[in-house]
């Protein structure tokens, strides 16, 4: 089954690299100066990779909440002027119970609701022949993106990326007061049911309307509820 799991992720990686190819284009025609990416969800460096193969890049902050991930990221031969951490970026900083799933390499702190339509549709398609969950719960560090971008004394980011399967609002409220130094906001929204979550796509669109930052790229990813937006912080 981890085979087929493996399959279905390369078709879809397939087809977001045409996905992908939009927001390089359109960063393309904003950006020409040496950039500083913070990467929230780094996975296994996919978009360490799509920046600095695009860009001029000054620096990258990455952070991989997932141990299992981290090891394979921690592998990747990336330059000099990219920086991985091991810890999950949240609203404080403290010791999360984080949900891996088994068959993919996905995970996530927020919770996951066992019962919804979404998630025992891929527990279908991941395990079909197990009663068993197909994820299991560890144990993860976050801190806040204040609290690190102070620390390292940036004072100023061109994008933070964020793909943290249905926590990005909390990453944006452990980031308040750094808004005002990031140019574009470039993040996933789950539309599925399968994380719990106790916040909408409105309260996240509300926030950063009220930080003077306005939706400038929407789309909508393949075979998936999931859709990419770009807002920019009109103050910069």
């Amino acid at each position: 089954m981890k085979l087929f799991a493996t399959s279905i992720r390369r078709i879809l990686n397939f087809f977001d690299f045409f996905q992908q190819r939009n927001v390089i284009k359109f960063f393309k025609l904003k950006i020409n100066n040496k950039m500083i990416l913070v990467d929230v969800g780094a996975h296994h460096g996919e978009t360490i990779k799509l920046f600095s193969n695009n860009f001029n890049i000054h620096e990258i902050h990455s952070f991989e909440a997932s141990h299992i991930n981290f090891q394979i990221l921690k592998k990747k031969k990336f330059r000099n002027n990219v920086i991985i951490n091991n810890f999950a970026i949240s609203d404080q900083k403290k010791i999360y119970e984080m949900n891996q799933f088994v068959e993919t390499s996905s995970s996530t702190i927020s919770e996951i609701d066992i019962n919804s339509e979404y998630y025992n549709k891929k527990k279908r398609i991941l395990s079909p022949f197990s009663s068993k969950e197909i994820f299991y719960k560890i144990n993860t560090q976050a801190n806040t993106l204040d609290n690190y971008l102070l620390k390292k004394k940036i004072d100023k980011v061109d994008i933070l990326k964020i793909d943290t399967e249905g926590h990005e609002y909390k990453v944006l409220l452990g980031a308040l007061k750094s808004l005002k130094k990031i140019k574009y906001i470039y993040f996933e929204h789950h539309y599925n049911n399968m994380v719990k979550k106790n916040y909408n796509f409105r309260d996240i669109n509300t926030l950063l309307k009220k930080n003077e930052f306005k939706k400038v790229f929407k789309s909508k990813m393949y075979f998936r509820k999931v859709f990419e937006y770009i807002y920019e912080n009109t103050n910069i």
